[in-house]
């Protein structure tokens, strides 16, 4: 539990007049917190009499008063008291808890739980009282403290326990007061650990004052060892003078020579002293040792600095995270001036892989998440399983991205959308990188149709040809727009004698997310994200949770096309915590998702927040009307790779066939013939047909549909079984009788379910009013031969592509999108680019 109830929590109703069941209430407390609890309070129609706020730290919430975790508690949570003299001593009046993660730190609790359920609390706790209900319970005194804010000399890290121990300490005192040990002679403070589970790393060891077995300098971190040989990985290290550098840099820290300058570097050196003593104006001359914190200032005055220097030297790109790895004078001269000749080149891409001989190749597989260009561990370090759905084994334990590494991932790209070479590169140029990366794409191909087969059960064949290469000429068509985005001129009415100009400009729209599905993993990806890019956007991309591997290696690929740091980043990990944030996210102006309807309803929700933009590419049913007058035997050919295409997890699948009843039994009885003919199997095998399920939850899922139809009375002529063997396999399945009120008639499968129902012979209209008879509207086909009545359909079919005499025929150059509850918006073609636009008039007198 939390040591004291945070300052936040002290926002209680001292005394409270009812007037037919509102209040009149006075808060006193935190302000963010309180505004939130106000701004509830006033829609419930209580009457707020007076607010008193705590003003914030440095211009941040000071949400937790600087308390500490226990270390090693499992649970936290807070508690509203009634208040009496001593203020957190009165009865209790409400409590809630919530589970402490194992990397979790104050920070994170009141970020996922304090924050926001303090609030829904703060309110149940007024309508108790308003409505007569509040309890009052004593409270009781065992292992109560009042302890103030722990003191420094008490958190000293004691090496003598196990790694998860050592963990709970350091993470526990992050960020007040630090944990800390003795290193060189000097004392060193701790921040960022997590638990490392892996084999140990190769690094340079580092001797600890107490510690049994060195730590080791790692391209990721220190590593430290508990006494049960488990290791936990620092990331941060702060030295006594409050200089504070990556751990991983501890020996390379100051390796660096003094610079000469110039003359000209001597000015700019002078102009950033000037505005050091604009901000430090307690001291009396900035020295070479002055430290900038040392000094006084604080969070709020680095953002100020950094702007005054950015409005003197414009091309001169520092961040916040430079101040703090160079907190004295002389030292941030150094850094600046290295900038400023261009010295501080980009790191090499350090990449961990897990690697597999598989399909006479080698393939390595990034595992982490992919924020700022680099491959980084989740903030948390939680990891998953990824399975390959062929045999059911385990491919790699990839990053869970959390809530935390939103945020970093974000941040990284609004700085590179406004700040970064991103922003200031010429729409040719973007177009040289995004050909440069197709190149790389299609360079690596075979890995990567590898990687897609492994992590979705794509068919090999099917992976090369489609999978990756449409996404290669994705990336191509749209690589051709960059350069050719323009806007118009407009004739207006003149204010006589004055002559105007009106013009548009189309300006990209700033930080995208996108969210893509587990069907296409890549090409999905390609989709959105050529298309974004090419506008001038910036991005964060979240795979589906089940297929992650080849948008990571999508990530390193741009990183090796040369994408400057921040514009693309991977966040693998859960659609409800991750897709949930980017959707609400204050600085996300856009969000791209293909998925579920309902998802898609809940992100427009959270899309509504601040506006943003949206497009979505939703469900399906898509209707496949089939004329006696078709060419039978390619309308059976057509048919089947309708639905069976990509082993049914394809969003324009044919959801549902009508065939016309001359031709009925006829059409079955090849397609069976035809399903018997196709060969299930492992996916990277050249001569398979058809490969597993995406995962193991789908097929279940599927074997349930199947069931539900036969139950409500189809045919179930051929498959809807799973096939035995290792793996999640499902075979091709045919239900004929289907009538239209039943839930095989209405509800899409996603997977290799043919749904086959009669219509009358020559009842055309009969026939689209039941085609047309759905929520859904992504896509749709006819076969006929019969022009003239294929085009009448196309017509009045009510979805967004109607293919005539063939099906899932997409094109890089044809807009891709759907009607009614399967969305709006498009993905492919020039329609694309105007998701990822915005128009700006401009009007000139002259």
């Amino acid at each position: 539990m939390l040591r004291t109830a945070p300052r936040l929590l002290r926002t209680i109703c001292t005394t409270a007049a009812a007037y037919q069941h509102k209040l009149k209430l006075a808060l006193i407390g935190q302000s963010i917190f309180g505004q939130e609890v106000y701004s509830k309070l006033r829609k419930e129609g209580h009457k707020v009499v007076g607010v008193f706020t705590v003003p914030d730290k440095n211009g941040q919430a000071d949400p937790l008063d600087e308390r500490t975790l226990i270390q090693g508690d499992k649970k936290a949570g807070f508690t509203i008291f009634w208040a009496d003299d001593g203020l957190d001593t009165g009865p209790i009046l409400l409590q809630r808890e919530c589970d402490v993660g194992q990397n979790d730190t104050v920070d994170d609790l009141y970020n996922r739980f304090l924050f926001p359920e303090g609030i829904k609390a703060m309110v149940e706790a007024v309508h108790l009282i308003a409505d007569g209900k509040a309890p009052r319970i004593p409270q009781p005194k065992e292992g109560a403290t009042y302890e103030g804010i722990q003191k420094k000399e008490n958190a000293e890290i004691s090496w003598d326990q196990p790694a998860a121990a050592l963990h709970n300490w350091i993470r526990g005192h992050d960020k007040v007061p630090g944990a800390w040990t003795t290193i060189d002679g000097q004392v060193v403070t701790f921040y960022g650990s997590s638990l490392f589970d892996a084999s140990v790393p190769a690094g340079q060891e580092l001797a600890i004052k107490g510690a049994s077995r060195p730590g080791l300098v790692t391209k990721n971190g220190l590593v430290v060892f508990g006494n049960d040989g488990k290791m936990v990985l620092v990331r941060n290290l702060q030295f006594e003078d409050g200089k504070m550098i990556p751990a991983s840099k501890y020996f390379s820290a100051d390796e660096t020579t003094a610079l000469e300058l110039t003359e000209e570097e001597k000015k700019m050196a002078e102009d950033i002293r000037a505005i050091w003593k604009g901000i430090l104006t307690n001291v009396a001359a900035i020295e070479n040792s002055t430290d900038f914190f040392k000094s006084g200032a604080s969070s709020m005055h680095v953002v100020r600095m950094l702007e005054e220097i950015k409005q003197k030297y414009s091309g001169l790109q520092l961040q916040n995270e430079d101040v703090y790895m160079a907190t004295k004078f002389a030292d941030f001269i150094q850094m600046t001036v290295r900038k400023f000749r261009g010295e501080d080149k980009e790191e090499e891409l350090v990449i961990d892989y897990v690697s597999k001989n598989i399909n006479n190749m080698t393939v390595n597989m990034p595992y982490q998440c992919f924020i700022n260009g680099q491959f980084i561990n989740a903030d948390d370090g939680k990891t998953y399983d990824t399975v390959n759905p062929a045999d059911g084994s385990i491919i790699a334990s990839v990053s869970s991205a959390s809530l935390a590494d939103v945020d970093k991932a974000v941040a990284a790209a609004k700085e590179a959308f406004e700040n970064g070479e991103w922003g200031r590169m010429n729409a040719r140029e973007r177009g040289q990188l995004m050909y440069r990366l197709a190149d790389l794409m299609e360079e690596h191909q075979e890995e990567l149709a590898t990687i897609e087969s492994l992590d979705s059960g794509a068919v090999y064949t099917l992976a090369l040809k489609t999978h990756i290469g449409m996404s290669v000429q994705t990336f191509r068509y749209f690589a051709g727009w960059c350069d050719k985005i323009q806007g118009a001129t407009i004739p207006i009415n003149q204010a006589r004698p004055n002559h105007n100009l009106t013009f548009t400009k189309k300006e990209p729209l700033g930080v995208c997310a996108i969210i893509i599905p587990w069907n296409y993993p890549l090409m999905m990806l390609a989709w959105k994200s050529a298309a974004c890019l090419a506008a001038g956007n910036t991005l964060v991309l979240k795979p589906a949770q089940v297929t992650p591997l080849t948008s990571l290696k999508f990530a390193e690929l741009s990183a090796k096309a040369g994408f400057p740091k921040g514009v693309i980043n991977i966040l693998p990990g859960s659609g409800g915590l991750v897709g949930q944030h980017l959707s609400e996210h204050p600085d996300v102006r856009k969000v791209g998702f293909t998925g579920s309807t309902p998802t898609g309803k809940q992100i427009m929700k959270s899309a509504a927040a601040n506006l943003k933009k949206v497009s979505l590419e939703l469900g399906g049913k898509s209707p496949l009307i089939i004329f006696s007058d078709c060419e039978l035997d390619r309308a059976v050919k057509m048919g089947m790779g309708a639905v069976y295409f990509n082993k049914g997890e394809n969003c324009i699948a044919a959801g549902r066939l009508f065939v016309e009843e001359s031709i009925h039994d006829e059409f079955v009885s090849k397609v069976v013939e035809e399903i018997k003919k196709m060969k299930i199997g492992d996916p990277l095998d050249r001569s398979t047909d058809h490969g597993p399920q995406n995962h193991k939850a789908h097929l279940e899922k599927l074997l349930q549909y199947c069931e539900t139809g036969v139950k409500e009375g189809a045919t179930l002529v051929y498959g809807g079984r799973q096939v035995c063997r290792p793996g999640f396999f499902m075979e091709p399945t045919v239900f004929t009788d289907v009538e239209d009120h039943m839930y095989i008639a209405q509800e899409e499968s996603f997977g290799p379910v043919m749904v086959i129902s009669k219509f009358k012979n020559g009842d055309v209209n009969g026939v689209l009013r039941r085609a047309n008879a759905t929520e859904y509207g992504l896509a749709s086909g006819v076969f006929t031969k019969d022009i003239s009545k294929a085009l009448y359909v196309s017509e009045k079919l009510e979805a967004g592509t109607v293919f005539i005499n063939t099906y899932n025929k997409t094109d890089v150059a044809a807009p891709f999108g759907g009607f009614k509850l399967s969305g709006f918006g498009k993905d492919l073609g020039e329609e694309a680019l105007h998701e990822y636009l915005r128009t700006k008039a401009i009007t000139v007198e002259y």
